[in-house]
């Protein structure tokens, strides 16, 4: 990891902050909570010392950064909405005091059959963000959900919960989508997911980029407004990581999509600092003074996503993996390959494999969710057990030749760690395998292969992995390493790199994916198309043309 970014002033800032901790003591989530307090002055525990806002008093549209849900389960759904009129400013243009905010849950869009209402508190302290569990619920239903604050109604949502887990569902359809770097172009994908028919949306990482965004947007170029100076510089700060999703979050596409699907989240490396691998900065920077960052990043991702109490972070440890099911038909392990993987190999990037990549004491996931996972596939009696996660699963050589190198970021810098998951699943007789993958910015669909090294070695799972939103600006359908990987990786049965997402269906018998593209993404107005469809049998592992 050598890459050096310029950093901002506020630098200086979280090494005072850290140095008057403590380095030792700052090496514990309690010393890191402490010192997140410290250097942000939020009380480092309760939120009720806020004096309280009375809605009334809110004279702009408090519901700038619309709605979301989340995590569905049988019976429950979350519901999330952030307070901030001004988004674009600290604090999104509230005092610091409690807010109350009414929720309503229905069973139709006009309202007039609610099933649940209630209210909750925005808290400052979590800069006004709301997040309701809503229980006791009919398993397998459609829902719609709103907030109002005094006089302000918030956008209408819309959500679900999860099939009963002894439900036999006939079909599911879930959408796939990742790397939505703002300055990179215009979330037109999102719109088109939007009007998608899918039951639910998963996010697989890089939802926003800590890289600075000029006053025109980046390739945006917008001519009709200006951004504010404090998006053009690195995010570093609580501060900083909250402006900038309230930026990611104000556009239009992206809010359409929310309001319109639950999604499912996790996290890749952008959200807190590119490439980062555990408590390892991709800069040269005291590890005290990365966690301290990490738990910031940390707290604003919790803050703005439709997540659940359990994922609350606690300092700079947030445990994200997490499993939800859909009846007998789905089982998605969700993971987490950033926050406790081994330190890249070779110093990261594309690099020949050898001792140090192929240490079999090197992981992904960490000792703790890998038996988690593997425990959960034992468990499971799901027709599809699903993988969603960050980087490519299965093997990608740059070349054909014997001098072939791969990425040390993705699990090609892991074997031994892909290795043991893949005995673990077969161990556990998990037949129909599916790892959802983002990360790369383009479109794949690749074999799983139970020995990458051997072409005709048996085929034991299938990857889908989604293109990116924006990052990469327009891209092409066939990108200039195009021949090369296709030749080199036998396994790979499509390549694309064009912006967009993906959807896949489940069924009993197959799983088809679709690979949808946007021909542009630095204008907007693009139209949407497919750019190939795949099937995959349950039983027979390996992807067909539809």
């Amino acid at each position: 990891m050598n890459r050096v970014h310029d950093v901002h002033e506020h630098s200086e800032e979280l090494r005072a902050a850290a140095r008057q901790v403590g380095r030792r003591r700052f090496l514990t989530a309690t010393g890191a909570a402490a010192v997140l307090a410290f250097a942000t002055q939020l009380p480092a525990a309760g939120t009720a010392a806020a004096a309280e806002l009375d809605g009334r008093r809110v004279s702009e549209d408090p519901f700038t950064l619309g709605v979301a849900s989340g995590d569905p389960l049988p019976g429950s759904v979350l519901l999330w909405t952030r307070l901030a009129p001004r988004p674009f400013e600290p604090g999104g243009g509230l005092p610091a005091e409690r807010v109350s905010v009414h929720w309503e849950l229905a069973r139709d869009e006009r309202f007039t059959r609610t099933v649940r209402r209630g209210r909750a508190t925005a808290h400052p302290e979590f800069s006004h963000t709301v997040h309701v569990e809503v229980e006791h619920l009919d398993p397998d239903r459609e829902f719609f959900y709103r907030f109002r604050v005094g006089n302000w109604s918030s956008p209408v949502g819309r959500t679900r919960t999860a099939p009963a887990p002894w439900a036999r569902t006939s079909g599911l359809k879930l959408a796939a989508v990742s790397c939505q770097a703002y300055h990179d172009g215009y979330f037109t994908a999102y719109r088109h997911l939007a009007q998608e028919d899918v039951d639910v949306v998963f996010h697989l990482g890089d939802y926003l980029y800590e890289y600075a965004v000029n006053a025109t947007g980046g390739a945006r170029a917008y001519t009709d407004r200006t951004l504010p100076a404090v998006f053009d510089r690195e995010t570093l700060t609580l501060d900083d990581y909250r402006l900038r999703y309230g930026l990611y979050k104000s556009d239009p596409d992206l809010r359409a999509a929310h309001a319109a699907h639950p999604f499912v989240v996790t996290w890749d490396d952008h959200e807190t600092e590119n490439n980062y691998a555990g408590g390892t900065p991709e800069n040269g920077v005291p590890p005290e003074e990365f966690l301290l960052r990490r738990a910031a990043a940390y707290r604003a991702y919790w803050e703005h996503q439709p997540l659940r109490t359990p994922q609350r972070p606690q300092g700079p440890d947030m445990r994200l993996y997490r499993r939800l099911r859909f009846g007998r038909l789905a089982q998605f392990d969700i993971l987490d390959t950033r926050q406790y993987r081994s330190d890249q190999a070779y110093g990261d990037g594309w690099q020949v494999p050898g001792p140090e990549s192929e240490n079999p004491a090197r992981t992904m996931t960490g000792a703790t969710q890998e038996r988690w996972l593997l425990d959960g596939w034992r468990g499971s009696r799901a027709r599809w057990n699903v993988l969603p996660q960050q980087v490519v699963f299965a093997e990608r050589r740059d070349r054909a030749t014997a001098d072939f190198k791969l990425s040390m970021d993705s699990w090609d810098g892991y074997p031994a760690s892909r290795q043991r998951l893949l005995a673990g699943a077969g161990a556990a007789g998990v037949e129909n395998l599916m790892v959802l993958t983002g990360d790369v910015h383009v479109g794949y669909g690749l074999d799983i292969k139970a020995d990458f090294r051997d072409p005709g070695s048996r085929t034991v799972g299938t990857e889908i992995v989604a293109t990116s939103v924006t990052s990469g600006k327009d891209g092409a359908d066939r990108p200039s390493n195009y021949d090369k990987l296709m030749q080199a990786n036998p396994h790979l049965r499509f390549f694309n790199g064009r912006r967009g997402y993906v959807t896949v269906a489940l069924g009993e018998e197959t799983a088809r994916a679709d690979f949808r593209t946007v021909p542009y993404v630095t204008t907007q107005g693009a139209p949407v198309a497919t750019a190939a469809s795949f099937v995959t049998e349950a039983g027979d592992p390996g992807l067909k043309p539809a």
